[in-house]
């Protein structure tokens, strides 16, 4: 087995990952839409519970990420997608535990962060909402936005922690620790070609949005606009997911230093 070691790449792998993703994606469009709206639908019950379905969300998050790597791995190596194949990679030992186990880091994480964000500015949060009856919303969004920057910013460390550790518990098997710190290395020796990776995304979905206010703004009926951010809404996903495995790929060296997990 050889050593995990995280390779270096140009800045312009950002846009590699993409049009590697577009290729996996070409192989089997119908799988990977499947995955799409199921991950969709998934996303959406979660927010009718809130809190305790927000929750459950973030902890299976790794898991839902190492199956779409998984979907990207069969893609790649040109093996078909059946429908009973979408959960097995869970079933490895050890491997469910492992993501559950990060997700619940993911969750402490997140709350930890939301809690730092929010306690320098909590008097003037607190005054804003006690002052009268009926809170200045107005006043109240303006005092949110400094909160709002500081989680971004603490979100972006979280981020490059947690990226490639659904892989490298579930795939190499490795203890949570080491999986982020990892993780981390990976993302900071590379972070030109994911901050250019997550820049395209962030554009062409934005792009993609004001495409449709443009049509909104020409006349178009809702339900016509509908019928339109519906699908296209589960290809953008679709395409996001293909490019995963591509990342973990060339940052990974193709996970050739995976345990006999990766077969999985």
């Amino acid at each position: 087995m050889k050593p995990l070691q995280a390779a270096v790449l140009p800045a312009s792998a950002g846009w590699l990952w993409i049009r590697q993703g577009y290729q996996l994606f070409r192989r089997q469009p119908m799988a990977m839409l499947f995955w799409s709206v199921l991950t969709s639908l998934f996303i959406n019950a979660g927010a009718l519970f809130p809190i305790v379905g927000q929750a459950i969300l973030v902890t299976l998050t790794p898991a839902l990420t190492f199956l779409t790597l998984c979907a990207g791995k069969h893609l790649a190596d040109g093996r078909r997608i059946l429908p009973g194949m979408w959960f097995l990679p869970l079933k490895s030992p050890g491997v469910l535990r492992g993501l559950l186990k990060l997700g619940w880091a993911w969750l402490v994480c997140s709350f930890i962060a939301a809690f730092i964000a929010l306690l320098p500015f909590m008097d003037t949060l607190v005054e804003l909402i006690d002052l009268q009856d009926t809170p200045d919303l107005q006043a109240l969004g303006q005092a949110m936005w400094a909160p709002l920057v500081l989680f971004g910013v603490i979100y972006l460390f979280l981020s490059a922690l947690f990226w490639h550790a659904p892989a490298l518990v579930g795939w190499h098997a490795l203890p949570l620790r080491r999986a982020l710190f990892y993780s981390m290395v990976a993302c900071w020796r590379n972070k030109a070609a994911i901050l250019l990776y997550i820049v395209t995304w962030v554009v062409g979905y934005f792009g993609l949005h004001e495409f449709i206010s443009l049509l909104a703004a020409s006349g178009m009926s809702g339900s016509a606009l509908a019928w339109i951010i519906l699908p296209l809404d589960i290809l953008i996903t679709a395409l996001l997911y293909c490019s995963f495995y591509p990342i973990y790929r060339t940052i990974f060296n193709g996970g050739q230093g995976a345990s006999s997990r990766d077969q999985a």
